[in-house]
């Protein structure tokens, strides 16, 4: 999930993004030990094979970087952090872990670390209110189950993202 966060959270299309994870697992980087085992080279041979060129080199920098913090810190499991009195902001001392990929994290993790449910982000919230729904993580849980919010943040902040497709979604509310 943090390697997802990493490269969901650069200036690339999320569905490149999501296939150089594919890629890099497919490598055999699959954990903490194994991607700061990889060199450099591997990483970005991964990441290109993914589509994931543009931020290639820089990328397979902060994986590594990243993977080495994780191995140092917390011996290669990341529930450790959890541990940590905030767990956000210990996420971004992972290098390309910014305030995004903290909310891209958390997002997807809330469904397993409950401490963080409902996590909604403002990113998230600005879809819903783009969507006329309310801007409130407890009430937009209400509208799905607990394993479901993250699927819901994740649409939410694509109905920031693109415009045209929540309108169309609109529309179709408005027909249905």
């Amino acid at each position: 999930m943090l390697v997802l966060a990493n490269l969901l959270s650069a200036r690339i299309k999320a569905d490149i993004a999501v296939s150089a994870a594919r890629a890099l697992f497919e490598a055999g980087m699959r954990d903490s030990r194994s991607m700061a085992r990889a060199t450099w080279q591997e990483r970005v041979d991964a990441l290109g094979k993914g589509g994931y060129r543009r931020y290639d080199e820089r990328t397979s920098t902060m994986l590594g970087e990243g993977a080495e913090l994780l191995l140092d810190r917390y011996d290669g499991d990341l529930r450790r952090l959890r541990e940590e009195s905030d767990p956000a902001k210990a996420l971004r001392r992972f290098p390309g872990i910014g305030p995004t990929g903290t909310d891209i994290f958390l997002r997807g993790v809330q469904v397993i670390w409950p401490e963080f449910h409902p996590y909604v982000d403002r990113k998230a919230l600005d879809g819903a209110r783009r969507l006329g729904l309310p801007a409130s993580p407890e009430k937009l849980a209400g509208f799905v189950t607990r394993r479901e919010v993250p699927l819901l943040a994740d649409g939410l902040v694509h109905a920031t993202l693109d415009k045209p497709m929540a309108d169309a979604v609109l529309a179709a509310a408005d027909r249905a």
